[in-house]
């Protein structure tokens, strides 16, 4: 199917400390899909680094990349995409950068957040009403930073997040999927899929692919499952039904019932209280937070509800398990 042979303008903001690999990702994609050759012209697309001076901006590892036009100097752009990167090293965007994204929403623009640019979004207040898109390593970040927003908008469990003209990424190697999705929109998938191949990418990933599976959970190798796991660590405090989770997951709850058994032997809510008390232990080993603070943010009713279902399965109260761990952490 031949598509538009407008050429497609992106505007690159790089935030300070961005992720040299979600920057790369998604400019090489765009790269090789400019042009018919190997010479990367930009001739289907085109890429332009912006900035509100042209000085160099350094990546979380050292690199240091020269925007090429400041943000006044700057043409209209078809996407506008903002890369974060260190969320607390500084990672944010400058006044100029929020006008600017502020200006390129109000016009014909869509506007991209990768890695933590999604936070950049956020603050310059163009996501209102919009699915938000974030790794799940950022979701309390996130909702401490903008607690105005709305938790339901929060998407932590897709590695991305397409709504109208308002894209969300959750950065990393999603950033090559992210950018393949765009392309698609404006130029023939048999470029884009040639230019994955040159990648070492078999394919792209679509938007509903979950997230790498948090640690200490077990590995899923239905996708479905995978994304039930990171909406239960997402609720983890305000437990969702199985009705609610086969509804955010676009299945029926007998579906996700059977899933569930197949793969884990266990039931969404057994589950789900497994991971409960798994993040109630480590808090007990790692943390000084009291077990009433615990059981809260873990979801229980109170401190004896997690200390019954606690011993159940550790076969020691929660008190008992904290000084045993302190104590062995102390002999290391």
């Amino acid at each position: 199917m031949n598509r538009t042979c407008k050429q497609v303008k992106f505007g690159i903001v790089l935030l300070p400390n961005f992720t040299l690999t979600a920057f790369s990702g998604f400019i090489d994609v765009l790269r090789l899909c400019g042009d018919d050759g190997d010479r990367s012209e930009p001739v289907r697309c085109a890429w332009t680094v912006v900035s509100d001076t042209l000085a160099p901006i350094r990546a979380s590892c050292g690199v240091q990349v020269q925007p090429w036009r400041t943000f006044d100097d700057a043409d209209a752009f078809d996407y506008v995409v903002a890369i974060g990167g260190l969320l607390h090293s500084g990672s944010t965007v400058s006044d100029a950068g929020l006008r600017f994204i502020r200006r390129s929403a109000e016009s014909s623009a869509t506007v991209v957040g990768v890695c933590t640019g999604a936070f950049a979004l956020a603050q310059a207040g163009v996501m209102e009403g919009h699915r938000i898109c974030v790794s799940w390593f950022h979701y309390w970040d996130f909702l401490s930073w903008f607690p105005g927003i709305s938790e339901a908008l929060l998407v932590v469990d897709r590695l991305f997040v397409i709504d109208g003209r308002r894209i969300t990424c959750s950065g990393g190697r999603a950033s090559i999927d992210v950018a393949a999705a765009i392309l698609l929109q404006h130029i023939d998938a048999a470029v884009v899929q040639k230019a994955l191949r040159i990648l070492l990418v078999d394919e792209a990933r679509c938007a509903d692919a979950p997230q790498p599976h948090p640690p200490g959970s077990e590995p899923m190798i239905h996708p479905r499952l995978r994304r039930a796991v990171h909406l239960i660590e997402q609720h983890i405090g305000a437990l969702l039904s199985v009705e609610a989770l086969a509804t955010r997951l676009d299945t029926s709850p007998r579906q996700l019932q059977r899933l569930f058994k197949e793969e884990t032997g266990e039931s969404p809510l057994a589950y789900a209280l497994r991971i409960r008390l798994k993040t109630a232990a480590w808090l007990l080993a790692g943390t000084h937070r009291t077990t009433t603070d615990i059981a809260g943010h873990c979801g229980f009713f109170d401190a004896s509800h997690m200390g019954r279902q606690f011993r159940r399965v550790y076969g020691v109260t929660p008190q008992m398990y904290r000084v045993k761990h302190h104590a062995e952490s102390s002999t290391v």
